[in-house]
């Protein structure tokens, strides 16, 4: 499998490297199969590269009901207007008619352990502060002084080997963690009270997509290998971050103690409050937004896509930097059509085999684009766009994960005249499949890429 290399021989930690690489989607699989796969003969790439000339005229190959609609990027499309009946949900997907999910965290059976507080007021993970080693005792206090902050924790963090596979994982006190977390993960004691036993929470995707054992063991490599327990399966809903455990394990396992500190901040202006944090942090400790920001500066709500909310820019028309070139464009859609057929892997991101955020990462990377890794960061690397406005290389965004109903989870490539291209599932392979803008649908991207080379640098992204 192409996965990341992972640290160097002898070293388990690289702070640059904490983006999780391995965190990718998990699309429904039942939208997967209900939308059957577009056959291209030979000629497809020069067809589109074709239509990425032709420009802004594109969204014209939209069904005339969805071309006309001028509801913004993330709004539930209808077809026909507002007059029609939503369309139902796919066969078994994970959302039910009405737009809301069925909580899918799933646990193991409970090891006695030490007391979880419930769970209090939920919070967003505005901004992470990570470092090397560990951060000066008080930090996390002086963070949470600021004006704006409404909390801020410290945990320990590094990428650390799961059964062979770098994941990027917190060790947390599950009392004060638990409130950061998505909802549907917050609210379930008994995960957080597995994770106070000494067991290990990982994320939705990697427990379902890489079949770890619910309740059994997994070979975790610190400063000596251990087994763990896998104690649920449920998803923080923070970008790249797959696996949660104890401070205790964590300390255990060799990770720094306290590098790491996660700031809740509402109302604060996130890049005033990120220039006030880098100001108390000692050299070389990473600060960096894990939000969105609307246009008023303060973090936009949970799920948003897109770096400046409601905003767009034409493709290879704004100030040099500031959108794909049709230059760059050609080169991207080229490459990702070139990998239709190519098996879908948990984690890869090319050249032969892709998860859906890898395939998207590679595409670009041919055009000479950097991006970031995972879907959730991929989802800031430019202005959000109306559905009315989509042109081909834009990106498409979904809500497909039950236990972070907010988190987006998987990424698609707009190929024009209605059509987008991903890399599925396990036992698929990467595909052209009509639109898609069901409940899932979380909204469309631009690509900007002075934007995404910062978000490439994220220490989760």
């Amino acid at each position: 499998m192409d996965r990341w290399a992972g640290p160097a021989r002898g070293a388990w930690y690289v702070p640059r490297a904490w983006g999780i690489y391995g965190s990718v989607t998990y699309p429904v699989l039942a939208r997967v199969r209900a939308r059957r796969a577009v056959t291209l003969g030979r000629a497809w790439p020069a067809a589109l590269a074709a239509l990425a000339v032709l420009g802004t005229g594109l969204a014209a190959g939209l069904p005339a009901a969805q071309a006309a609609s001028q509801q913004p990027a993330g709004a539930h499309v209808i077809p026909g207007g507002p007059e029609a009946a939503a369309p139902s949900p796919p066969a078994g997907s994970l959302l039910r008619p009405d737009g809301s999910t069925s909580s899918l965290v799933t646990t193991a059976a409970t090891v006695s352990g030490p007391a979880v507080a419930p769970v209090g007021k939920l919070m967003t993970a505005d901004v992470m502060i990570v470092s090397h080693k560990a951060l000066p005792a008080g930090t996390a206090a002086r963070v949470a002084r600021l004006p704006g902050v409404q909390a801020a924790r410290a945990v320990d963090a590094a990428r650390i080997q799961v059964n062979g596979k770098f994941v990027a994982m917190l060790g947390v006190d599950p009392s004060t963690f638990r409130d950061f977390a998505a909802g549907p993960t917050a609210r379930s004691s008994q995960l957080w009270r597995n994770v106070a036993a000494g067991g290990m929470a990982v994320s939705y995707t990697m427990g379902q997509q890489d079949k770890l054992p619910l309740g059994g063991t997994v070979q975790v490599a610190g400063r000596k290998l251990e087994s763990l327990r896998v104690g649920g399966y449920g998803t923080v809903g923070i970008g790249g971050v797959d696996a949660v455990v104890s401070a205790q394990v964590a300390r255990s396992l060799g990770f720094p103690i306290g590098n790491a500190i996660m700031v809740s901040a509402p109302h604060a202006q996130i890049a005033s409050l990120v220039r006030k944090i880098k100001a108390k942090m000692p050299k070389g400790a990473l600060v960096e937004p894990l939000v969105t920001t609307a246009k008023t500066g303060r973090p936009a709500a949970a799920g948003t896509v897109g770096s400046s909310a409601g905003s767009s820019s034409p493709v290879g028309t704004g100030p040099a930097g500031s959108a794909l070139t049709t230059t760059e464009l050609i080169a991207m859609l080229k490459a990702a059509v070139s990998r239709v057929g190519l098996p879908y892997v948990w984690g890869a991101a090319g050249p032969n085999s892709f998860d859906c955020s890898g395939l998207v990462q590679w595409s670009f990377a041919q055009a000479g684009i950097v991006m970031p890794r995972v879907a959730a960061a991929q989802a800031l690397t430019g202005p959000a766009v109306p559905v009315s406005q989509l042109q081909p290389g834009d990106l498409l965004f979904y809500h497909t994960d039950p236990t972070a109903p907010g988190y987006v989870s998987h990424v698609a490539i707009y190929l024009g005249k209605g059509l987008e291209e991903q890399a599925p599932e396990p036992g698929e392979n990467v595909q052209i499949v009509p639109l898609w803008l069901g409940s899932e649908f979380a909204g469309a991207v631009r690509v900007d890429p002075a934007i995404a080379a910062q978000a490439a640098g994220n220490p989760v992204g």
